[in-house]
């Protein structure tokens, strides 16, 4: 982007645009949005997340979701938890590149059982992803599930800042969790890495559809 369209880009992004009347109301409203999102995920047994590059469940089980709505980073606009350490099956094929302190990592995709990682294969970079799950035993589990919402963050930008807030994504991170979320996880890393579900793709809570096609129901 050039500098006038990577300005604009900030602005619309955090809401502060001149098309934005009131920045302030604008995030109080995304606060309540976001609350009713976590009303519908909250506390379940099993999150079910289904799609063409993923096929994955956890638990959120006694867990708390957080409401991220400007009030300590700005952009923002995302919910996020600790998932439940051995709760994690299934597999997840990364729609963006994972970057870990400006190291990039092409076609990521993972296997879970019983939480743990236990298949890694990567198109680009996969000694780094390899060398990065190894740290410790930590970083073999997730410390993060969130799901982006932000509609204005419309395109990827190699700043996991603006990245992870993508609408109509999820991301997990591999590594320390945040222990206000009931996470228990720990390690030296927290690796966060973002799959698309805006097409054919849907999740679900204890078998209620709640989000489909990257949108809440």
């Amino acid at each position: 982007m050039s500098l006038e369209e990577y300005t604009n880009f900030l602005l619309s992004a955090c809401h502060a645009d001149e098309i934005t009347a009131d920045p302030v109301a604008h995030w109080e409203n995304i606060r309540i949005q976001q609350t009713r999102m976590i009303e519908s995920i909250e506390g379940h047994n099993e999150i079910k997340l289904l799609g063409s590059n993923v096929d994955l469940s956890l638990s959120v089980k006694g867990r708390k979701f957080n409401n991220s709505y400007g009030k300590h980073n700005l952009p923002d606009g995302e919910i996020y938890t600790g998932p439940v350490e051995d709760s994690v099956n299934g597999w997840v094929k990364f729609s963006y590149p994972a970057i870990y302190q400006g190291q990039v990592v092409v076609g990521v995709e993972l296997i879970f059982e019983q939480g743990r990682v236990v298949s890694v294969k990567a198109k680009v970079g996969e000694e780094l992803l390899l060398a990065m799950v190894e740290s410790d035993e930590g970083s073999h589990y997730l410390g993060e599930f969130a799901i982006g919402t932000n509609s204005e963050i419309n395109r990827f930008t190699r700043n996991i800042l603006f990245d992870e807030k993508l609408g109509g994504t999820f991301h997990i991170a591999l590594g320390a969790g945040f222990p206000e979320t009931g996470s228990r996880n720990t390690s030296t890393i927290h690796w966060d890495m973002i799959c698309d579900m805006r097409k054919d793709s849907e999740i679900s809570a204890d078998g209620v559809i709640i989000y489909r096609d990257g949108k809440f129901i």
